[in-house]
């Protein structure tokens, strides 16, 4: 074979794995079990476990309202609302005090100066866990809704699996603009290709594990035991990192498909989702080796076979690629890219019905793919200079 035939080959490889491991992980992040039990709404109050939603909240003068209203209308009755106002500068002051007087279940935590060497989200989250009076902790973000029954069904599949103390799912993903539509949607890409989830569920390594920042369900204690958002108190990747100090504590975590129980619509046109996904792209992979791993990975499999395809193509049309005027596909070559293709729309079709991605994404595959791993490499690049900043604040040099 040719070296470039090696490369499709190894291509190949890459998206065959991807593909196995999304069918089978497919198959495990389901939606909490029917038959579980959850909370009566006509049992007291009392006898039901409290959960306490906890939101930091920024300047988020449009989200904030929407959110917490979303929360209050769940059908589970023992329920508090806990936000921090963490030194807003817009209206989202006025929007909490005009929520907290229209329902005593909301509660405001007292907003302190942000100490030194501490993120202001992981800071106003354990400020928030400390105030908390659930036995159950949820560590939401004010631009996620709630479907009525988001609460009571996982308080149903928390019955069902005691020993888990971390329960987290990945909301629907609402996008707008065609940035959004090509980026957002590579999380599930990412998470189904990567993350083997029945070693997630059969191991105690931190490192097997994982969660989303948009929707955290701890029980109190062991977030305590874990030493709750101190643990990580520098990070922007809240949704890698309590996981991972739970387990470290101990204690077990699982995820779960709660795509129908609530949404998110995180950023808003190129530069938001470039600015978003910077500030944490590197810190959730957590280290140079796995980044240039994973660029290879992507470069080999969901690229290389696309522009030989399309080179194929162009040379099928009698045009010419400067650099490659002399050279011709061969049939080998076509046979590994094609079926690499078809591997990966067929993995990224699967992915968008079952969490409603915009069908733009699979058909502009290796396009999204090449904009998240240049997103992770400038995330490197900003982490390493201390110069990733969200909401106004610059977060210094990663460890990682």
């Amino acid at each position: 074979m040719t070296f470039v035939e090696i490369l499709l080959a190894v291509g190949l490889t890459f998206c065959l794995i991807a593909v196995v491991m999304t069918i089978i992980n497919l198959r495990i992040y389901a939606r909490p079990p029917a038959g579980a039990v959850a909370p009566s709404p006509t049992s007291a109050p009392a006898d039901q476990p409290m959960v306490s939603v906890c939101i930091p909240a920024r300047n988020e003068e449009a989200n904030l309202g929407p959110c917490v209203r979303s929360l209050l209308a769940c059908d589970l009755p023992n329920i508090e609302v806990l936000v921090y106002n963490d030194q807003s500068t817009d209206a989202t002051g006025r929007i909490l005090a005009e929520l907290i007087n229209a329902d005593p279940r909301v509660r405001s935590v007292p907003t302190i100066p942000l100490p030194d060497g501490w993120n202001g989200k992981q800071h106003g989250c354990h400020q928030m866990g400390r105030a908390a009076r659930g036995q159950w902790l949820l560590f939401t973000d004010a631009d996620v809704r709630f479907q009525p029954t988001a609460l009571s069904a996982t308080l149903a599949a928390a019955a069902q699996r005691p020993h888990v103390a971390l329960w987290s799912t990945f909301p629907q993903q609402l996008t707008g603009s065609l940035a959004e539509r090509l980026i957002v949607p590579l999380i599930h890409f990412i998470l189904f290709s990567y993350l083997p989830m029945p070693r997630m569920r059969t191991t105690a390594d931190p490192a097997a594990s994982a969660g989303c920042g948009q929707f955290l369900f701890v029980r109190r204690d062991a977030w305590s035991a874990a030493g709750g958002h101190a643990v990580f108190k520098a990070s922007m990747h809240d949704g890698i990192k309590l996981p991972r100090a739970i387990r470290a504590s101990g204690a077990a975590t699982d995820l779960f498909d709660g795509t129908h129980l609530c949404s998110v619509r995180m950023y808003r046109g190129l530069a938001q989702t470039w600015r978003g996904f910077t500030k944490n792209a590197f810190e959730g992979l957590g280290s140079v080796g796995l980044l240039v791993f994973v660029t290879i990975v992507h470069a080999l499999g969901h690229v290389l076979p696309w522009l030989y395809l399309a080179w194929a193509a162009l040379h099928a049309a009698g045009m010419t690629v400067p650099g490659l005027e002399d050279d011709a596909p061969t049939r080998t070559g076509l046979l590994f890219a094609a079926i690499a293709v078809a591997v990966t729309l067929f993995q990224r079709s699967m992915l968008a019905v079952r969490f409603r991605q915009a069908w733009v994404s699979v058909l502009l595959h290796p396009v999204g793919v090449t904009l998240m791993t240049v997103i992770q490499w400038h995330s490197l690049y900003l982490a390493k200079t201390g110069r990733r900043a969200w909401r106004g604040r610059t977060q210094g040099v990663a460890s990682a």
